[in-house]
């Protein structure tokens, strides 16, 4: 019985590699929400973490397969202030059918602000927002105590003055967890979708984007004798090269790639994380982002870019996360969580 349970994980994992064959020409494109993090928790994880396994339904909005019974009745209300005008956030609900069936509901929107609209002229005519809202329906089997298969589905609408978009993505994932020794994996493959309507406006000119896809691996281990829960996070399998183009250097040629050694490539693809557990109610969590540092770097000027903080905390009925990362040179975003059980508030 357990080879035939083992063999389907790995038919699973398989396919979920196949997918990444498929779609290892996409690209990052619109859709920028989809990049973002779902809570104060895990944006204070450095962005990302598919393994997280606890009480926490805001982690299935990164791989699906992390929703559990502990999950059911779970209401949960996000906001962050990105920077300047540009805000983002989500409500997520989770509802369990038996011992093995889990879901999950949410809406996540991300607001560009307000824009002034002038003519070639600098005639001022107006002015337009900019949005992007997306849906997610969430769906994880228990298929062994200590493993759980996911799948997400997001539609979503993009609209920027009179051009928008429609398109759709897909979170496929599996999780593992072994709470006797406090260890927790997750496989997922996030974002795996397209746009079926492209960019359209009232003059009839288009254009086409891909979704920012990506494949990640983390795993979770706590300690017996210790309060503290250590995590790492490998992300963007699917593209090995994280470098990017420095356009602020002057050469010959318009801009130069910024060069990285193998090691330096190889920890921009990871994530790693300490959250110390003093009480069960409280929790303090520091991470480092890599490619983050990397990316912010700039000569001749400390910062704290690559860096992410967070803490929460229960009081009465509900669970309050605060994250706080840096996205821009010198200045952190602040983002808020608040989660409670409707059950109780009496609904079952």
């Amino acid at each position: 019985m357990k080879l035939i349970f083992m063999k389907r994980i790995g038919v699973f994992i398989a396919m979920l590699m196949v997918c990444g064959l498929v779609y290892s020409q996409a690209g990052d494109g619109t859709f920028k929400l989809l990049d973002l993090p779902s809570s104060a928790r895990v944006a204070a994880m450095g962005g990302t973490n598919v393994a997280m396994h606890d009480d926490d339904i805001n982690f299935s909005a990164m791989n699906p397969a992390l929703l559990s019974e502990k999950t059911h009745n779970m209401l949960s209300f996000n906001y962050s202030n990105y920077f300047y005008d540009i805000n983002f956030g989500s409500v997520l609900y989770g509802r369990n059918f038996g011992d093995k069936n889990y879901t999950a509901f949410g809406a996540h929107y991300l607001d560009y602000g307000k824009f002034l609209e002038t003519s070639e002229t600098n005639e001022l005519l107006g002015s337009f927002t900019a949005k992007d809202i997306m849906l997610s329906a969430s769906y994880a089997r228990l298929l062994h105590p200590r493993w759980t298969i996911g799948l997400s589905f997001k539609p979503m609408i993009s609209i920027y003055e009179r051009y928008q978009t429609y398109g759709f993505s897909f979170d496929v994932g599996v999780g593992y967890a072994d709470t006797k020794h406090n260890f927790y994996a997750g496989l997922a493959f996030r974002n795996v979708g397209m746009s079926v309507a492209n960019y359209r406006s009232l003059d009839g000119q288009q254009s086409i984007d891909m979704l920012p896809w990506n494949i990640e691996l983390a795993l979770v281990k706590g300690f017996k004798h210790a309060p503290i829960r250590i995590s790492m996070t490998a992300h963007n399998w699917q593209r090995w090269n994280l470098g990017y183009t420095d356009d602020t250097v002057a050469t010959k040629e318009k801009s130069i790639n910024k060069a990285a050694s193998f090691f330096d490539m190889l920890f921009r693809h990871t994530i790693f994380n300490l959250e110390i557990l003093p009480t069960k109610n409280i929790y303090l969590l520091v991470s480092y982002n890599h490619r983050r540092q990397m990316e912010m770097n700039v000569n001749d000027y400390k910062t704290a870019a690559g860096l992410s903080f967070g803490a929460g905390i229960k009081v009465y009925k509900f669970h309050i996360d605060a994250g706080f990362a840096q996205y821009q040179v010198g200045r952190f975003s602040f983002h808020a969580t608040f989660t409670t059980y409707l059950s109780e508030f009496g609904v079952k």
